[in-house]
Parts: structure tokens; sequence; C-alpha cells
């Protein structure tokens, strides 16, 4: 059995006021080419199907219209929902869509949803778990001792009773520790959801979402996709791409990436504002992408953003790193700051502002104020 795998399309997204439903448009007609050509037995979308709980009218026409020519095609499609999504609404007609081979998962009610299908090498089980929090899990499965993500995934699991002896792949959204992130991801308090990808030992598939950047854990077979397109200038060195998998005899998987094309790439520039706007330097160029202009020019260049929009129109960021900026404590973070959690962060905040370090006293506090925040929120 073929199937692509495809995770957070974050239909209806706004990157830094920008509308992204055009470029959303294009890649998911540019996916539906790649499913002629790779002919799939079946699409998997783990999760963040929008980017909103409530969507808006276009982003629901838009997947409408995507998983129509889907089914269309005459492929099935088995789907969960992410923490951008409500799982109320993308459920609506799930037992009326599942006649047209769309399978979602339910709205969490203690069961997962499990959908099987069969090929030339007999059952494939697919388990469809929507993105879990602790306190969902603990309301439904009170006699197990539920304290946080890993628990509360660990409980799930030991109740779907999987039969290891057939091929079976997870459709799950969550964060598994040692994943990279990207800046356009929504990073919990506390760093508190992270879950250890030796929860899923035995699987034969785990098709991830929640992470942007395209990734295996642990090993091969347990893989973020990563997005269709790029959400934040963290990914501007990256390739997007969706993953093909061939599922042979258990024990014998092959897995590809197709990579992806959009309407309009995500870069960074930097340079002078004489080299920006030198026609010998842009000619030629993607001018219309989205970008990121780093101006090293020791002064402001007064209306620079209008002088530099005749040239590059989608400028989502400007800034300036000189002497003054550095001078006046303007920090340029490095692309692995969003790695860092909150509590982290914090602390390094502290040390500038008192010049000294956390005492353990005030850590322990901290990190005990962070995780009632985070336990009320759940």
């Amino acid at each position: 059995m073929k199937f692509i795998h495809l995770s957070d399309l974050h239909i209806g997204k706004r990157v830094n006021e920008y509308s992204m439903l055009e470029d959303q448009r294009y890649i998911l007609k540019q996916i539906l080419k790649i499913t002629e050509e790779e002919k799939p037995d079946a699409v998997l979308i783990a999760g963040d199907i929008y980017d909103k709980s409530i969507p808006g009218g276009d982003a629901v026409m838009l997947f409408d219209r995507f998983l129509t020519g889907l089914s269309e095609r005459e492929i099935p499609v088995l789907l969960v929902s992410g923490n951008h999504d409500s799982q109320e609404r993308l459920a609506f007609g799930r037992e009326l869509l599942s006649e047209s081979e769309v399978y979602i998962s339910e709205v969490f009610n203690g069961k997962i949803t499990k959908v099987t299908k069969e090929d030339d090498y007999g059952k494939i089980n697919f388990y469809l778990i929507p993105y879990l929090k602790p306190a969902m899990v603990r309301h439904y499965m009170l006699e197990k001792e539920i304290t946080d993500y890993q628990s509360a995934m660990e409980a799930v699991i030991e109740g779907l009773d999987v039969d290891f002896s057939e091929r079976n792949v997870f459709l799950v959204h969550q964060f598994l520790t040692g994943a990279l992130r990207s800046e356009s991801e929504e990073i919990s308090v506390g760093g508190l959801d992270d879950i250890s990808a030796e929860i899923f030992d035995g699987i034969d598939y785990v098709a991830l979402g929640h992470i942007h950047r395209p990734q295996s854990v642990l090993r091969e077979t347990v893989r973020y996709c990563g997005t269709p397109l790029k959400y934040s200038f963290s990914e501007a060195e990256q390739k997007k791409s969706v993953t093909v998998v061939t599922m042979k005899e258990k024990g014998n998987i092959e897995i590809a990436e197709r990579e992806l094309t959009p309407l309009k790439d995500m870069r960074k520039i930097r340079g002078s504002y004489e080299e920006l706007t030198d026609r010998d330097n842009y000619a030629g160029t993607a001018v219309e992408d989205y970008l990121a202009i780093t101006l090293t020019d020791e002064e402001d260049i007064p209306g620079v953003m209008g002088r530099l929009s005749s040239i590059y129109p989608n400028i989502m960021k400007l800034e300036y790193d000189n002497r003054r900026t550095r001078a006046a404590g303007i920090d340029y973070l490095g692309e692995r700051a969003y790695e860092k959690k909150p509590g982290e962060l914090f602390e390094e905040f502290y040390e500038k502002q008192n010049g000294m370090p956390m005492s353990e006293e005030q850590r322990t506090y901290l990190q005990e104020l962070i995780e009632s925040i985070w336990e009320e929120s759940l």
C-alpha cells in the first residue's frame, strides 16, 4: 500500500498580516497533481487542518475543494484534528463522510477511531489519534494516573489493544522529545508537552503532525512530514515536501519525498540600501517572494519601506543591523532562540535585568508557577 503523509496545512493562516490563502490554494493544487502521478491508496493528514479553531469561510471552502479533489480521484483520506483545530467542528458529518472514505478522528471520548484497509500483504490498521491534553484523557480514564502528556499518551495506547503481528499506522499530532521546532509553531508554556518517541515502539509507521520541519525522530518510520508551505523565516532555508510511504510486507517500508514549489517563496536578504536597490543585484531574481530584509546602513534611510516596496512588493520584515542597533542593545537572536523553553528565556531575562543569575529557590518557584499556569489552561 502506498500513502501520502501530509500535516499542518494551517488553512487560513496569516503570516506578518499577509493572508496565505492564495499560496495555500496553489500548493494544494500541486499536491493533487502529485497524487495523480503517485496514485496513492490513501492520503493521511496528521492534524492542524486549519489555523484557527473557528476557521473563516474561505478556509473551509478551500479544504472542501481539496477533499472533493481527492474524492474525485477515488483516494481515501484519513485525518486527525490538531491543536489548532476544533475537534467538534472538524468531526461534523464524520459518519456521513466515512461513506465516501473520508475518515476523521472523533471527538476524544476515551476511544480512538480505527480504520482497517487491506492490500496484497494483508491488513493495515490505521489509528486516528487526535491532539490530546492530559485533562482530556484524565476525564475518561479515571483509573489511570495521568500527570503529563507522556502518561496521557501511554494510557491511550495501552487501551488500543494493538495486534503487533499485523501492520499498524498511527496518525498523531504531538511534540516528540528531540524534534527540531520552527518559529511558526505554538510552543506550550514550560515545555510540558514532550512525549518520548519510544512510546511508539512496535508501530510500523507513525505519521506525525505538529512540527513544521520535515524530520524523523529516533527511527525513520516515526516521521514529521512538515508543513507544505513556509510559515516563518526560521524555515527560509528548508525544502518543503510531502512524504510518500510504501508499505509492503511487515518490516518492509520505503519512504520518499516529493518536493513542493511555492507560489511565492520566503527568503531573507541582507545588505545596504544601495546594494538592495542596485538593478544589477536584483534583476532576474524573484522580487515578489515574501522577504525579511536586514539593512546594514549605519544611518536610517528616510521612507525606506516605501522605497524598497517599489522593488520588493512583499516585505514581511524590515530591520537594521549595524553598530548603532547593537550598541543600543537590540539583540538579533540566532535561529535557534525559538527552541528555548519559556523558563530558560525568563532566566536569561532576569540575569540581564539584575546582573546575577536566579537562585535555586527562585528557579523552583518559577517552574512551579509556569506549571500551574499551564495546568489551568488545559
